[in-house]
């Protein structure tokens, strides 16, 4: 399989169902919005646009299976499997706030060798295949050379539901806006990887997450030079339903200021 050729495909797949989430951000009705759960919405937006990925998706790779978020297909591939959010960022799609993403990745195994992620609003277009280097739209990326944590941009993402942990995320959130330039909270995992990967932050960090989230961002991320893990440096970081992302140089301080307080969550 030719992963440079078809990632062209997914790009291509990835900005139509992007033109139609730009065509129905100008004027969407709120009140079409509906509730999965607390604080998960989810509008005919979102529907859609899977439907339309799944449609494009398997014509591209017939053989591939499926993990999706509004769970328009269900079966799973062998070998190949796509792992797709068709709206990255919906609480701010529903808002008016022009930060959200769609985003596709390819598991091969249990790898992701193909990422996509693409910001309609801003025409932006993150990608990558294994072994061939992470770009943004045609241009490539690498993460940022800042040496340590102090001289460093974190991104984050609060969780919408499961509050349980909430105080101990607090002093994490904490310690790090003592110890770096600052903490942001944009509301789209898939994007905050994408930046990391571009340089615009230095490290991400976020709990409670699907790997919908963050798969195309994984390989994305790996290709620009960083690093991954979970909060404990180990594990299943797609699946695991938490991640840390870095650019390496910091990766180490990140997971230690995580553990002074998060192993409080833990015992």
């Amino acid at each position: 399989m030719d992963l440079q050729q078809l990632c062209q495909r997914v790009i291509e797949i990835a900005r139509h169902a992007g033109d139609f989430i730009k065509q129905e951000a100008e004027n969407f009705d709120r009140s079409k919005v509906e509730m999965k759960g607390f604080n998960n919405l989810v509008s005919y937006v979102d529907k859609q646009a899977e439907a339309q990925l799944v449609d494009d998706l398997r014509k591209a790779l017939p053989e591939a299976g499926f993990i999706t978020e509004e769970e328009t297909a269900t079966e799973r591939g062998e070998t190949f499997n796509w792992i797709i959010d068709p709206l990255d960022g919906t609480t701010n799609f529903t808002h008016g706030l022009h930060h959200f993403a769609v985003s596709i990745g390819l598991m091969e195994g249990d790898e992701v060798v193909l990422g996509v992620i693409y910001n309609p609003m801003h025409n932006e277009c993150f990608y990558a295949t294994k072994g061939n280097g992470a770009y943004l739209n045609d241009k490539r990326i690498h993460v940022s050379d800042a040496p340590g944590l102090k001289d460093s941009l974190i991104a984050t993402g609060f969780p919408y539901y499961d509050f349980e942990l909430t105080q101990q995320y607090l002093q994490v959130l904490g310690a790090f806006m003592g110890t770096s330039h600052g903490v942001r909270r944009i509301g789209s995992a898939a994007l905050d990887l994408a930046y990391v990967a571009a340089g615009r932050f230095e490290g991400f960090f976020e709990y409670n997450l699907n790997a919908w989230d963050v798969a195309a961002g994984v390989v994305i991320v790996q290709e620009a030079g960083g690093e991954l893990s979970k909060f404990t440096d180990g594990g299943d970081y797609i699946f695991g339903r938490e991640i840390v992302a870095s650019n390496g140089s910091i990766h180490k301080e990140m997971l230690k200021t995580i553990a002074l307080h998060w192993k409080q969550a833990l015992t």
